[in-house]
Formats: structure tokens, sequence, C-alpha cells
């Protein structure tokens, strides 16, 4: 029997969870795995322990399709701390240097935020997943090493600053691509400044079109069907011949496809049900994933 018919008497689908601080996105899949009662559990991308908000998990067969979530924009809200610069970037850490900021304006903060945003290069943390030389850079960390990181090209929508109310602290909302850390924009945003600042009290509001009105806790996921991993991919649908040989996983002419543009393309059967994703292939398209069998 193949893995997929194994697998298929399980749950399927996307669960979307408002993470806890404290938790890892580890600890979030593990404890989802036994509320679900299957193994068959994976996150789109980690979420800092001390972060909340928005965590996107695969379950079951979405698992396979969890490739197409990890380059989604996200969108975060968060509070920068202007003064003090940290070992790790956020409050979690020690602080390593301190300045008088106090006299930074809304004006000059909001200016040095604008320069910060749009296609930026950008040195990742050393407490990032991040490989330098084959070792996470999280790893070097916690042996207490710090190498150069080679900066990266990231893109930030948008870097709202609104003064908290409380001296030194400015409220953010930035939406931003994939591989952005919010933590380096805080951290530059200081030196912008003339100093330096960490970054407090990260919150993900979205992940591409999941936002925290989806969200559920961690203790009572709600499974979306599994073709919500690819809603944001152009969806095409195929007659039941088509179906059958999407089925068996074969190469098929674009136009008897309805692909139009670059794709991928979420591949739908007669009924409406997800069969598949399929990419460009010369002329043609080829499966990427194929769901059912």
């Amino acid at each position: 029997m193949s893995r997929r018919r194994r697998g298929s008497g399980g749950p399927s689908g996307v669960a979307v969870v408002d993470k806890p601080a404290g938790w890892t996105s580890h600890d979030v899949v593990a404890k989802t795995r036994g509320v679900l009662g299957t193994g068959r559990v994976g996150h789109s991308g980690t979420l800092d322990p001390d972060a909340t908000g928005v965590l996107v998990l695969g379950v079951g067969r979405a698992t396979r399709l969890l490739r197409f979530l990890t380059d989604l924009p996200k969108s975060y809200e968060a509070e920068i701390v202007l003064g003090a610069e940290t070992d790790t970037g956020d409050s979690s850490g020690s602080v390593v240097a301190r300045w008088d900021m106090a006299g930074v304006t809304e004006a000059a903060a909001r200016a040095a935020a604008a320069a910060l945003t749009g296609e930026i290069m950008q040195v990742p943390p050393m407490v990032s997943a991040v490989k330098v030389g084959g070792r996470r850079l999280y790893e070097l960390a916690r042996e207490g090493k710090e190498v150069e990181r080679p900066p990266r090209p990231v893109t930030v929508h948008r870097f709202d600053l609104a003064a908290s109310g409380s001296e030194g602290v400015w409220r953010a909302a930035v939406e931003c691509s994939s591989g952005t850390y919010v933590r380096v924009l805080a951290s530059d945003l200081g030196r912008a400044l003339g100093g330096g600042a960490h970054l407090r009290s990260l919150r993900r509001t979205a992940v591409g079109g999941f936002g925290l009105d989806r969200a559920r806790p961690v203790s009572s996921p709600v499974l979306l069907p599994t073709a919500a991993a690819v809603a944001h991919l152009p969806g095409v649908s195929v007659d039941p011949a088509g179906a059958a040989d999407v089925r068996h996983g074969k190469v098929m002419d674009r136009g008897r496809l309805g692909a139009v543009g670059d794709g991928p393309w979420a591949v739908h059967g007669p009924d409406g049900d997800l069969l598949a994703v399929y990419e460009p292939f010369g002329e043609a398209a080829k499966p990427i994933v194929v769901l059912v069998g």
C-alpha cells in the first residue's frame, strides 16, 4: 500500500493557531499532534518563542503543501524600545549598550522607518536559523560565537510607527516579505536615529491571507480544507478524463489543463476537490505534488 493510502484515513487540512508566548513552534506542532491524534503535522515557518500570533500548520496531506505557504508575506505588530540594544535584538537578551534618545521626535522616527521601507538589505541576526558554513546561526550563538553574515534582500511593504505613551517606546506595524526579521528592523531603526533599539511584544497578525480572525488556541485547533493551503495560487479545473491523468501524475498540455500565466496552479477535479499542484514544464505542465492517486 502506498504511503499516501496508509495516511489517508487521518485528518487533513490547514490549522491556523494563535501561538502563545513561551512556546516554540515545535511545541505547537507537538501539542497539535496530540490534540488531533496524528503525527502528520508541520508548520510553514517558525515564530520566535517569545512572539505570539499566527502560526500556520499543515495536517495530514496538507503537510505536502507547506512549501507553498513558506514564502507568503507576513504582518506584525510590535513595540520598539529606543535607547537600549540587546545581544539578541529583543527583550529576551541582555542589554549591551545604552543611549539617551529622549529627544527623538515622532517625525524623525517616522522618517527613519520610511527609509527602511521597500527593497532593502538585511543582515540576519545570530539567533536566526539561517545557515552559514553549514551551521545554524543560533547554534553558533549558543556556543558564544559570532560570524560574518552576508546581507540578504528583503522587502518591507509597510513600517508604520506611533507613539505608545511610554517614553522611548514606539508601536510598530510591519508588513514584509518572508525572511524579514522585525528585530533587525528595530535595531536598524535605532542606529538610523543615532543610537540603538530592541524589539519587544512581537505579535504576528497574518501570514498571507491567514489572519488572527481565523486563528484558534493551541488546545482547540480547527481544520480548514486542505485546499486552503494553496488558495493563493491560480486554480484550474479538469474534467473526469483530465482528473484521471492528474491522479496518475501525467504531464499535461497547458491548454488542456486550462493553465494561464506562470504558475504554479492548484488543480481541482470536477467535484471541486484539490487533486494536485502543477508547474510549468516547457510548453506543458507537470505535477509538483499529487494528493490523490
